[in-house]
This record gives C-alpha cells, sequence and structure tokens, in this order.
C-alpha cells in the first residue's frame, strides 16, 4: 500500500468523493476486509458494499488482497491501494488554476494556484516515475516559525527572497547541456491550529519550500515567495 497517491481521472475523482465509497476507502485503508465484513460498519447491505467496492476497484482506488472459504462462500478480501488520496487539479483540466495567469507574491490566491500546481506536476512525475519503474528525486522543506511582529516578517521575507535569488542565480546553467530544469516553490502561511481551523491570521507562521524535477515551464531568476525554517526535514531521494 502507498502512504499517499494522486488521482488525476475525473471518474475516479468523483468516485472517491461519494460520501460511501470515501467511507469504504477509509476502512479498507486499515486493513484488508470484504464485503461482508464491511456492510455493518457503513449500515448497507453486502450486495450494495460489493456494488461500490466493484466501482472503486474500476478505478483502481481498492485491490484485491486475497480470498478465503467462510462456509460455501469464497469471500474477496479487497484493501486500498493507498493510505490516502489526494486529487489532482488534472480532475477537473478545463478549470485548473494557473499561476502563469497573474503574479502576486502577498495573494493568498495566487499561493493556492501555486500549491495546486504542485499537487498536479509532482503527481505527473509520480506517474511517469512508477511506469518507468524508477525513482523519483525531489526535496521538501517545513517548519514553523514565530515572527515577534510584522515588521520581523517583512525583513524575513526580504532576506529569504535575496538568498533563494541569490541561489538561483548562481546555479541557474541554461546552456547546460543534458541539464534538468527543476522548479522551486516557497511559500509563508499563518498556520491553521486544529482547535481554531476555521480561523484566520495568527501570531504563528509556517510554510515549506520544495523542488522537484519538471520539464514544464520556463526557468525563472525571480526569487520565489518565502519559506520559514526551524527542524527541517532532510533532503531525500523519494521512490515513486
Amino acid at each position: 500500500m502507498l502512504d499517499v497517491t494522486v488521482i488525476e481521472d475525473p471518474a475516479a475523482a468523483a468516485a472517491s468523493l461519494d460520501p460511501i465509497r470515501a467511507q469504504l476507502l477509509a476502512e479498507l485503508a486499515a486493513g484488508p476486509a470484504s464485503a461482508a465484513m464491511l456492510a455493518g460498519k457503513v449500515g448497507l447491505p453486502r450486495q450494495k458494499v460489493n456494488y461500490h467496492l466493484k466501482a472503486l476497484e474500476r478505478h483502481g482506488l481498492v485491490e484485491l488482497a486475497g480470498e478465503r472459504r467462510k462456509g460455501n462462500v469464497t469471500e474477496r478480501l479487497m484493501r486500498a491501494t493507498a493510505a490516502s488520496y489526494v486529487i489532482s487539479p488534472l480532475a477537473l483540466a478545463a478549470v485548473q488554476p494557473d499561476p502563469d495567469r497573474f503574479r502576486d507574491q502577498l495573494s493568498a490566491r495566487w499561493l493556492l494556484a501555486l500549491g495546486a500546481r504542485l499537487v498536479r506536476d509532482v503527481g505527473t512525475l509520480i506517474t511517469g516515475a512508477t511506469k518507468a519503474r524508477k525513482r523519483l528525486a525531489t526535496y521538501a522543506l517545513d517548519g514553523e516559525v514565530r515572527f515577534a511582529s510584522a515588521a520581523d516578517r517583512a525583513a524575513f521575507i526580504q532576506e529569504l527572497t535575496a538568498g533563494v535569488g541569490a541561489l538561483i542565480r548562481k546555479y541557474d546553467s541554461p546552456e547546460a547541456e543534458g541539464g534538468r530544469d527543476h522548479r522551486i516553490v516557497v511559500a509563508v502561511h499563518p498556520t491553521v491550529k486544529p482547535e481554531t481551523s476555521g480561523a484566520a491570521g495568527g501570531a504563528v507562521t509556517s510554510g515549506a519550500a520544495a523542488t522537484s524535477d519538471t520539464s514544464e515551464g520556463p526557468k525563472t531568476s525571480e526569487a520565489p515567495s518565502v519559506a520559514p525554517q526551524r527542524c527541517p526535514n532532510s533532503p531525500t531521494d523519494t521512490p515513486s
């Protein structure tokens, strides 16, 4: 079972968003189960559960884990193909966000568009790496920082922008034969606390920086947005 997988097909996305099927996915992420075992948990007849399982199986969201005999019946034990799922903007290709329409480093909606593109691109890269049976080299940084004042936050952003911009200019080799383009996304946003997930703003901010192989879009020497750092993750060569 994968830790997380990206859903790109619109029909698969629709299937995963059905409340009953989403509940079945959650149950099967915890371990293999048959339609009869799931029926009591979701409050539906076994035949109805089996119908939903077949729909999820057609879209690759669940798979056969094994079979077992129970009396005169052979039960199919199903399991989720991933512990969690993310729906790619490709599932809504005609209306997916396009951060190239406008560039505003202080716009939360532009940041959202960048995040959506990150999900789309990394999902596509994972799909390609899986088919090619190759590892996908990526890196991500995630942390939190508490700013004492808005002035400190502005100074932090200014220094970060200058520092990242300098690194891009130092290592960017547009004429390098055999080189490969990478996209860099850096962000800062207020931390969402679980107990106040609906509240806006806050004194604590968090952010992330990510890089990935990509052949989409032009390279740029313009510095990305922003990112804090406290206990960063170590870079990894992430398997597909």
